[in-house]
């Protein structure tokens, strides 16, 4: 089973200003890339939307994505809206009232969707998460936006994190097998080794940050994806790929 990652597109409206980047030409260059790989599944990991949510953003992202021919989900990043997105997409049967979280199955393999559009993991959330991992019996493969644990990202850290993480950790910490998590956010490649738990931080298709500086500092304007690789053997691979951004 082979599944793409990708995050924090940041797609904003035609003519919309997005410091020099061209986030259209970028969205579609990942598309392309996407397809090569010839995937079994795409996830989106949040913020679609460049700074909130746009319908008429989200219709254009639909139309190419759909073109693509691969299955594909997504959940909402903290500039997105749920309701919005899932509206667009025709995925309201997925909300919770008004949060997108859900089990997605691809092939024969379940994968845990958070909702952390607000900065945080609600109760509902947790108490229907730790459901789920008590159903699966064996290891968990969750996807989100928000790191769900410190992620060593000094400027994100401090401003931006996942407000209730540790609330979140009690409950994956708690599962009996290996949780292997994909997020993004965070605008850098990074994992984080807890317990039971690995954490894959993602790269964008906007920009790079820099990744031990205090104070937000642009780092570069390459474009990434992940390939996640299940094997027969249980095993799980991940390789993060890199290409070329757009300028505007």
């Amino acid at each position: 089973m082979k599944l793409i990652q990708i995050t924090d597109l940041h797609v904003a409206s035609e003519g919309e200003f997005t410091h020099g980047v061209d986030v259209r030409q970028n969205f579609l260059d990942i598309l392309q890339a996407v397809k090569s790989f010839a995937p079994d599944h795409l996830i989106i990991t949040g913020d679609l939307a460049y700074d909130t949510a746009n319908e008429e953003v989200y219709r254009w992202m639909k139309s190419h994505l759909d073109q693509l021919e691969i299955p594909y989900t997504a959940i909402a990043g903290n500039h997105d809206t749920s309701t919005v997105l899932a509206k667009v997409f025709d995925w309201e049967h997925r909300l919770s009232g008004e949060e997108l979280f859900y089990k997605y199955t691809a092939g024969d393999q379940p994968l845990l969707l958070l909702e952390t559009s607000l900065g945080t993991v609600s109760a509902a959330q947790l108490a229907w998460l730790t459901e789920e991992l008590a159903a699966l019996g064996g290891p968990a493969l969750v996807f989100m936006h928000h790191p769900p644990i410190v992620g060593g990202v000094a400027f994100m850290d401090a401003n931006y994190p996942l407000r209730n993480m540790e609330a979140l950790q009690e409950v994956l910490h708690g599962h009996p097998y290996p949780v292997y998590v994909f997020c993004g956010h965070y605008h850098v490649e990074k994992m984080i080794c807890s317990k039971n738990m690995t954490v894959h931080i993602t790269p964008t298709t906007y920009f790079q940050m820099k990744w031990n500086q205090p104070v937000f500092e642009l780092d570069n304007l390459r474009i990434a994806l992940r390939e996640i690789v299940l094997r027969d053997d249980g095993a799980v691979e991940s390789t993060v790929v890199y290409y070329e951004g757009n300028k505007t």
